[in-house]
């Protein structure tokens, strides 16, 4: 895997805590960069760690199910992205609730929930000989520098952006599961 094709995939999963951040930023009477900061290591921290989770997983079953890795890539990031572009039309309304608490219960669930398309990720990654390290860091980095602006984004500018950035996000995936099976098939 190329680094264009890790930067889409890291923008894609990342547009989830992208979205959430938005509405983490819109509850915030008072944004600071160490708020924004915190938001920001919550997402990026979970989004490296579940892709490595689901690498190593997908690493035990690589051998059985090597003949058919890029139809579970493809069907994985398809109905992530798909899931992602179903969501895009509520996008904050799932967290209307969440105040601007940052507290260790709150942020940990919410970091969880949009890092779970990252674990299929990872399984995909072990079927395409990702090097894993990197492309962790990479993927949590980007989705921490986009989740701080998301908070920032959010208290500044309100919900304008949360949906579009979810929609993208889903579509990227989508397109990226098309590549690699395309590529398999031997028509890229």
């Amino acid at each position: 895997m190329g680094l264009i094709e890790l930067v889409l995939i890291a923008v894609g999963l990342s547009m989830d805590a992208f979205a959430v951040a938005v509405c983490k930023g819109l509850s915030m009477k008072r944004c600071t960069w160490g708020k924004a900061g915190l938001v920001g290591a919550y997402f990026g921290g979970f989004q490296a760690l579940m892709p490595l989770i689901g690498y190593v997983l997908g690493v035990q079953f690589k051998e059985v199910i090597t003949s058919v890795d890029h139809w579970i890539a493809f069907i994985l990031l398809a109905l992530i992205g798909g899931n992602m572009i179903r969501e895009s039309e509520g996008a904050c309304e799932d967290y209307e609730d969440e105040d601007e608490s940052l507290d260790v219960r709150t942020m940990l669930g919410l970091a969880v929930a949009t890092s779970i398309d990252a674990l299929a990720v990872g399984v995909t990654f072990a079927f395409l000989t990702v090097d894993i390290v990197p492309a962790v860091v990479f993927i949590g980095g980007i989705t921490f520098t986009l989740s701080v602006a998301g908070v920032k984004i959010g208290n500044i500018f309100g919900g304008k952006y949360e949906k579009k950035a979810e929609f993208a996000g889903g579509l990227i995936l989508i397109l990226m599961g098309g590549k690699i099976l395309l590529e398999h098939l031997g028509i890229l």
